[in-house]
């Protein structure tokens, strides 16, 4: 590929999916910083409503203008009509950014059907139907112009790059987004210089992402209440995600650096890829799964208590 890569200037053109807050709220406010145009879309209209106020405000100063349309990624007829906006107003984006995403825990055979359709539906297939619809855009263009430059950056997670008991079906979509996001950059080495991409496998960084259930879809509001592993993943993960020192501000900054720098792996918690090292030798060693607490057996003696209890009441 080649080293040519995307300067980040005043008048391109960002997508940014999940835009309403966390990653995608902080990705769109450094944008805006730096004067992009962006196309925002989030499932809460009020959240999206604030922040297109809040953006087109500094755009008053910075000259970035802003598109947003309420949508569910999980639905390709929303994420057409998001880049059918953009093209209208903007034309092909220099920057897609899939970034939307829930979370949901328990033990893996109590999910129920719908809670992997909507994990994965939000998850992984908001990101395939953004590389889906907007990488033919972003090539026309680039095959248009030799000195147009594109980049696609996919939110997965270290999940993606670990599995964490009692969080199935999130390690399975992120772990699809981490597969999808290599394969998106080798194919596009195949065929362009201009268009590159990235992935972004954050650890606990306080988001909001611990508060997904708020918008689960209407009709699973009725499956009954959670079960007792299901609540137990979320206190855990509310506690590590909200104790998370890295802010979603300083990963909106990794991630512009990133494609400034051509960088495709973006980590926030660069420290954990020695849990993935071992994870890998116990793959390439053919040796069983490595107990993921080994280095915090308290919390593994925690969570297996509790599992256990549950299961016995």
């Amino acid at each position: 590929m080649s080293n040519a890569t995307l300067t980040l200037r005043p008048g391109l053109t960002a997508v940014i999916t999940g835009a309403g807050s966390g990653f995608g709220l902080e990705l769109a406010r450094l944008g805006a910083s730096k004067g992009l145009h962006l196309v925002l879309t989030d499932v809460q209209q009020d959240a999206l409503d604030e922040a297109v106020a809040e953006l087109s405000a500094v755009g008053e100063t910075t000259g970035t203008q802003v598109a947003a349309l309420r949508g569910d990624v999980s639905r390709a007829e929303d994420v057409q009509a998001l880049a059918d906006l953009c093209m209208e107003r903007f034309g092909a984006p220099h920057i897609v950014i899939n970034n939307a995403g829930v979370a949901h825990g328990g033990l893996i055979w109590e999910h129920t059907q719908r809670d992997w359709e909507w994990v994965l539906g939000v998850n992984l297939f908001g990101v395939v139907h953004g590389v889906r619809i907007f990488t033919p855009l972003m090539l026309a263009a680039a095959a248009k112009d030799p000195a147009w430059q594109g980049h696609i950056v996919n939110v997965a997670s270290m999940a993606g790059l670990l599995n964490s008991p009692n969080m199935g079906a999130y390690n399975v979509s992120k772990h699809a987004v981490v597969s999808l996001s290599e394969t998106l950059y080798q194919d596009l080495a195949l065929v362009s210089e201009q268009v590159h991409a990235s992935v972004l496998c954050p650890y606990f960084v306080p988001t909001g992402i611990h508060m997904s259930h708020r918008n689960r879809p209407a009709e699973m509001k009725s499956e009954g209440k959670p079960t007792a592993s299901q609540m137990i993943a979320q206190a855990m993960s509310t506690k590590a995600v909200t104790s998370g020192k890295v802010t979603a501000s300083d990963t909106a900054q990794l991630v512009f650096d990133a494609i400034e720098a051509g960088k495709f792996y973006v980590y926030t918690h660069p420290q954990a890829l020695e849990m993935v090292r071992v994870r890998l030798e116990d793959v390439t060693l053919g040796r069983n799964p490595t107990d993921p607490f080994a280095g915090k057996p308290e919390i593994g003696q925690q969570l297996k208590t509790a599992l256990r209890d549950a299961m016995k009441g």
